[in-house]
């Protein structure tokens, strides 16, 4: 049984280069980051306003467009992954980008913190604004560990430390323990919020590539949890005890 909000895929390239600064590796102190009041206000409920802008494949290295492939096999063009393969129906977490693609995520600004709370899974996702870099040995998860910083009225968003057991979108996208990505994050006005997205992996990928979505400002205050494996216990499933399809 399955809950899905949207209908589309993150498998595509845009024509983008690295234009983002490489953050730092090591850790800074903390309380080195500007005061909020010049910067514009992403706090908010924001969900997802249309499709992605792009539309071709992800470059793939050979192996990882082996497992695309075989995660979208018989599946038409701009249609989610195959269910038996896809990770989150197995109840892992959706990972970072999917969870704030296809579902109701909080924005809630700080002086040196964003916090992220995203409905799928009631994740939450901290984005440190106070001049850390990313610590020595931070551990892979589903999340990473995410530094930012302000370029005029954008919010550019530097993350690294993932596991690979993760999708980059429904349509089956992999990624490796390698991957990282920047977010450029604007308010284009009261009720519209854009991100691009900008994918890294050198394991994964022949080069860096992303799409750009816009995102509406929700009229209602309130994150709801959404966990999809309660929906299985409902009905007697236990789906983490089984493997998908080879």
């Amino acid at each position: 049984m399955r809950c899905f909000m949207m209908k589309f895929s993150l498998a595509v390239v845009l024509s983008l280069t690295i234009s983002s600064p490489i953050f730092a590796q090591t850790s800074a102190p903390p309380g080195t980051a500007p005061a909020t009041a010049s910067m514009p206000d992403l706090s908010g409920v924001w969900g997802g306003a249309g499709p992605l802008f792009s539309r071709e494949d992800p470059p793939l290295q050979p192996w990882a467009r082996e497992i695309y492939l075989r995660n979208r096999r018989g599946v038409q063009p701009g249609e989610q992954g195959l269910d038996e393969l896809d990770p989150y129906n197995y109840c892992f977490p959706p990972g970072m980008t999917r969870a704030m693609i296809n579902n109701p995520f909080e924005l809630i600004q700080l002086p040196h913190r964003i916090t992220v709370l995203t409905e799928v899974t009631n994740a939450t996702r901290q984005i440190h604004l106070d001049g850390r870099g990313h610590p020595e040995g931070w551990p892979f998860g589903w999340n990473g560990h995410s530094i930012g910083k302000w370029e005029k009225d954008t919010l550019v968003v530097d993350t690294v430390g993932f596991n690979d057991k993760t999708w980059i979108d429904r349509g089956g996208t992999p990624h490796s323990d390698a991957l990282h990505v920047v977010e450029r994050i604007r308010r284009l006005n009261q009720s519209t919020l854009e991100i691009e997205f900008l994918f890294e992996d050198r394991k994964a990928y022949t080069r860096p590539w992303g799409a750009t979505k816009t995102f509406r400002l929700q009229p209602f205050d309130d994150i709801l949890p959404f966990i999809e494996c309660e929906e299985f216990l409902e009905v007697g499933g236990r789906p983490w005890m089984t493997q998908p399809a080879k």
